[in-house]
């Protein structure tokens, strides 16, 4: 596995409000070269034209505007324009993002994305404070305290809902099907985000949760498969690959991960206009498994690098995807540090599975359609996906996955993010079906 890291290569579908974007901290440079774009003639019209606009709003806004931000929020829109994973990030929010990627961060716990002016939540954070307060996947904020939330950008509305450990912070919500606003409450604390959870469910099969990629990720893998080995006795006869609600992360994390069960072959490539962005990831000799039989769990709130490891594992037939479709996000932001403290988080590549499929809009469809059956469509309202978010990007690709799968899906955990596979319709039959294969490849079929 060899991963170019000129770049940070971002695998998240929006922010976190505590834990920003999860990166690959691997070498920070800028290009040595400007990319051929910047060397071309400059549009002196529409620069006639943008500096008329600047102007006329220094000279006759009704209050006076500083030049800094003037052209921090033209390098805003800029940005929001192209599509909805492109932002720009000022000195603070880069210092911010390139901290908490220690996996230790204060906030809410909720990962975050911008529609129509208004904060909506993808996914609240396992075992954190807007879990706990019953934040929900598709719930729209829309005030934050006693201020409105439109007209805010993502990056302000992120930056407010930080604050010091122990202090309070009202959101008001909407939500689908209840009729008035709700205001929720949450407590800001420091969350620590423990990234892998294992444990065995029943005598040889073992399960283990990925919440999201983090630099050492792949790592934790195998030393949660080695504990589950020892917990067993010995090696085990089938694994549950949890990544439902996970969100993304690392690249190189999300690599590792699907190493981990992979002897050879392609995992992911990626193509886009510069060559940085052309790489082709792919497996070492090694099946921390040896071979036993996997299953892996997606709903529509895995996305990016948890599309990657599914997408991986589902071409390479090394594992029965299950659940409900993913999310649909199959493209990859670069931070590109700048001269003056800030960065680009810019959409630079698209990725494809080994087979070249490409998920944009499209997500992974599971091999076998398990719905969640605890929660109703109406308690959970539909889930946040990419093709639902304004200026996605376009799938070009003639998709060859079966039909969608239906859309209706629930939580599959109790607030404490460990709920027995008794209790979640999803696991126990990810857990049958493991236990079959395993009946038929000890009979030799």
């Amino acid at each position: 596995m060899k991963l170019a890291t000129r770049y940070i290569l971002v695998l998240f579908l929006g922010m976190f409000v505590g834990a920003a974007v999860i990166l690959d901290m691997g070498v920070l440079a800028e290009r040595d070269e400007p990319p051929a774009a910047a060397t071309a003639p400059l549009p002196l019209e529409e620069l006639r034209t943008f500096t008329e606009v600047f102007s006329r709003i220094k000279s006759d806004y009704v209050e006076p505007v500083s030049d800094k931000k003037l052209i921090d929020d033209a390098v805003q829109g800029m940005l929001a324009g192209l599509d909805p994973h492109s932002a720009y990030l000022d000195a603070d929010s880069f210092k911010d993002m390139r901290v908490e990627t220690e996996g230790r961060f204060g906030g809410l716990g909720i990962e975050v994305t911008m529609e129509n002016g208004f904060v909506k939540v993808v996914s609240p954070i396992e075992d954190t404070p807007a879990a706990r307060a019953g934040v929900k996947p598709g719930d729209l904020v829309i005030r934050l305290d006693d201020k409105a939330v439109k007209g805010m950008t993502l990056n302000d509305a992120v930056r407010m809902m930080r604050g010091k450990p122990g202090s309070d912070i009202t959101l008001t919500i909407v939500r689908e099907g209840v009729a008035k606003p709700i205001k929720i409450t949450i407590t800001r604390a420091v969350i620590k985000i423990k990234s892998v959870k294992s444990r065995m469910l029943d005598p040889g099969f073992g399960y283990v949760r990925i919440t999201q990629f983090q630099a050492t990720t792949d790592k934790n893998l195998l030393e949660a498969v080695k504990k589950l080995e020892t917990e067993n006795k010995g090696p085990l006869r089938g694994l549950v690959l949890d990544l439902r609600n996970n969100p993304g992360g690392v690249l190189n994390a999300a690599v590792g991960v699907s190493d981990a069960f992979l002897n050879k072959g392609l995992i992911v490539y990626t193509e886009g206009r510069v060559p940085d962005s052309k790489m082709r990831l792919s497996a070492t000799p090694g099946d921390v498994l040896n071979g036993a039989p996997m299953v892996v769990l997606i709903n529509g709130g895995s996305a990016s690098a948890s599309e990657i490891v599914a997408g991986a594992l589902q071409d390479h037939k090394r594992a029965i995807i299950m659940g409900t479709k993913s999310f649909g996000k199959g493209s990859v932001q670069t931070i590109i540090p700048m001269s003056n403290g800030g960065a680009l988080k810019l959409t630079t590549a698209r990725y494809f599975t080994p087979n070249g499929r490409s998920i944009q809009n499209l997500g992974i469809v599971p091999d076998v359609v398990t719905e969640e059956a605890r929660i109703t469509k109406d308690e959970t309202g539909d889930r946040l996906r990419e093709a639902d978010l304004a200026r996605h990007l376009e799938n070009d690709t003639i998709p060859a996955t079966p039909k969608d799968a239906p859309k209706k899906e629930g939580s599959q955990k109790d607030a404490t993010g460990k709920t027995p596979a008794a209790q979640d319709y999803q696991l126990q039959e990810s857990l049958n079906l493991l236990k079959g294969i395993s009946i038929f490849k000890a009979q030799g079929r």
